[in-house]
């Protein structure tokens, strides 16, 4: 069974599109409009190996807030459905990665029960008009709506856009580990039969 998705959603302030293939290569299309925020996300796509297509159009003059927000919402959304049920998968995984002076380690479990954690070293602004708080909520709006549980922790760094590096890699490992099937592909991994 294909576990891809397609979600559309349209707001007074944003339009996004998502297609997305948990089984691809790494195959990234992104344009949000914001350049750094495209190569945070092909990052987390290449390194999750998901084929991901993003096309968002938003009210940048106003601020990135809206857009990345939404991506995150309809990213998030287009995980779940493509993990439909969710049997059969992992449920958890994990990973670190280290990006030059960064080191960033991303626990997730795909239990249906959204919650964020997230440690980042305090650093000075190098990423521009996208910064940590847009990926915090970014990463907050994605654990909603992928129902999951999100730790991200690093503990140094001394470049923002590494430390950000290091975590959308990171997001990208875990969430594939988790995605996976596992072999005997039997129901779910919880003691009450259902994520």
């Amino acid at each position: 069974m294909a576990r891809t998705c397609r979600i559309e959603r349209k707001t007074s302030e944003t339009q996004v599109k998502v297609e997305m293939n948990l089984d691809g290569q790494g195959k990234a299309d992104i344009n949000t409009g914001i350049a750094f925020f495209d190569h945070m996300l092909t990052l987390f796509c290449v390194h999750g190996r998901f084929d991901l297509d993003i096309q968002a159009k938003g009210d940048l003059d106003v601020d990135f807030h809206h857009t990345v927000e939404d991506v995150a919402l309809v990213l998030g959304e287009a995980i779940s459905n493509a993990l439909n049920n969710r049997f059969g998968i992992r449920r958890y995984g994990f990973a670190v990665t280290p990006m030059d002076d960064a080191l960033a380690e991303v626990a997730i479990d795909l239990s249906n029960r959204p919650f964020l954690v997230y440690h980042l070293p305090s650093v000075p602004a190098s990423a521009g008009r996208f910064d940590r708080g847009l990926a915090k909520e970014f990463f907050r709006a994605l654990s909603v709506k992928g129902g999951m549980n999100l730790h991200i922790n690093v503990k140094y760094g001394e470049n923002e856009h590494h430390v950000l590096e290091s975590v959308y890699k990171s997001v990208g490992r875990a969430l594939k580990q988790a995605v996976s099937i596992h072999a005997d592909r039997s129901g779910v991994r919880s003691s009450k039969g259902i994520l």
